[in-house]
């Protein structure tokens, strides 16, 4: 049993403190999708877009309003005396003579409702419906467009984080290189004072390379972790690599782009707006009811003893607009110059946008025929360090010559990791501007 326990101990020390979470390309994506504001903000403007489209229909169906009332007359000669108003009896009173003083009733109670139907209104309601369809459209191409543009960003900062990774394991190999031939160069008792100032030299500038290495990390780790909702504090470990190799692109001609939908549902849009807007000149026919009752009396208590009168009609209305001083032909002008403004911008956008994705198709195309020579490049490089690194240690060639080709190798891992980054880079702007 202590054995037993023992053996649980040990496995409990040995397991590590500190939790790290493997974070795919995909699923920074996800993440980051998930707690964009600008999503939610392009949600909101459907969601708004719908509650628009339901007020406008709202206009087609009937109107049915209700009324109650009830008033207390006031004689203003006796305003506190609870009997009814005194009024002279006969319309004689006006003219001076002496006449016998009628109560009436001072309690009155009335009640109605009234009911009115849109029959036909010239497009008024139906134009502006259809506008409010191509609203709804366009807001949700707005929000295909932001969920684009939020994956690529996702993208760039997941292969931006990786790359600083890269950046840190090259600057550091550099860096070990660097203090290996110090370390060379001081166990064959050879040091002499040139070769040792121009090692340390290197040393101490790519110990800075190799700081200012780590800070970019941790910057890019920090913002992809803010942007993904992940605790700053938590290790994450991006599971994905740069690959060595590309495949062919499958790029077709640009048809479509959520930005085109937008400008012609916009267009859409300002033209229904415009066909309503005319329509306001013309009638508008509609089936009107009500029915309304009256009831008064001397005092509340008596004011239904007897039966009220009542009262009801139905029938059809036609508006006719006589005279408006020229709005609704100047509100349909705007509409319709509202239209073309969109228009003009539909045809701009298809020019940029096209040849931004003829760009990104050809800079991944030509950044792939030349990721083949910088790999020849790199593998030279490589040998001619080695080469270089051997003499050294031989004592063969200087500290300055060494020094020159490990700059010549760094700055050729950093051309390649850069290129591999640009390519994917390319391949995400295809995939964000294509169809």
């Amino acid at each position: 049993m202590r054995k037993f326990l023992f053996y649980i101990l040990c496995a409990l020390m040995i397991v590590p403190s500190a939790y790290s979470m493997d974070l795919s390309l995909q699923d920074a994506i996800d993440k980051i999708v998930a707690e964009s504001n600008d999503l939610k903000t392009a949600d909101a403007n459907v969601k708004k877009a719908k509650a628009q489209l339901d007020s406008v229909n709202a206009n087609r169906w009937m109107t049915i309003d209700g009324t109650v009332s009830y008033m207390n007359l006031i004689d203003p000669l006796h305003p506190t005396s609870s009997s009814g108003v005194n009024i002279p009896s006969d319309i004689g009173a006006i003219l001076g003579e002496t006449l016998p003083i009628t109560d009436i009733p001072d309690n009155i109670f009335s009640a109605g409702i009234s009911v009115s139907q849109p029959i036909y209104t010239f497009g008024k309601i139906g134009n502006a419906v259809d506008a409010l369809h191509d609203a709804i459209d366009m807001s949700k191409s707005a929000q295909e467009l932001t969920l684009r543009e939020v994956k690529y960003a996702a993208a760039n900062l997941y292969w931006t984080a990786k790359m600083t990774d890269e950046i840190v394991k090259i600057t550091k190999t550099n860096l070990d290189n660097a203090r290996s031939a110090r370390k060379k160069l001081t166990a064959a008792g050879r040091a002499n004072r040139s070769n040792l100032i121009k090692i340390e030299s290197d040393i101490a500038s790519k110990e800075i390379n190799l700081s200012d290495a780590e800070f970019n990390r941790d910057t890019a780790y920090r913002m992809l972790k803010i942007m993904a909702g992940i605790n700053e504090s938590e290790e994450v470990v991006l599971t994905d690599v740069f690959p060595d190799e590309f495949e062919k692109l499958d790029a077709k001609e640009l048809k479509s782009n959520p930005e085109w939908d937008i400008y012609q549902k916009q267009i859409n849009m300002y033209e229904s707006n415009a066909s309503s807007k005319r329509s306001g000149m013309l009638p508008t026919l509609a089936a009107v009811g009500s029915y309304s009752f009256y009831s008064m009396g001397t005092d509340m208590g008596h004011m239904f003893d007897k039966s009220g009168s009542q009262s009801a009609y139905w029938g059809l209305a036609l508006q006719v607009p006589l005279f408006n001083g020229g709005i609704h032909s100047a509100n349909a002008t705007i509409e319709a110059m509202n239209a073309e403004a969109a228009r003009q911008d539909l045809e701009k956008s298809k020019k940029l946008k096209t040849e931004e994705y003829n760009t990104a198709v050809k800079k991944y195309e030509h950044l792939c025929n030349n990721l083949e020579k910088l790999n020849t490049a790199h593998d030279l490089a490589q040998k001619s360090y080695d080469v270089s690194a051997n003499r050294f240690a031989a004592g063969q060639t200087s500290a300055v010559e060494l020094s020159d080709v490990s700059g010549a190798l760094y700055q050729m891992d950093m051309s390649l990791l850069n290129a591999k980054y640009n390519i994917i880079m390319a391949k995400e702007s295809v995939i964000k501007l294509g169809e």
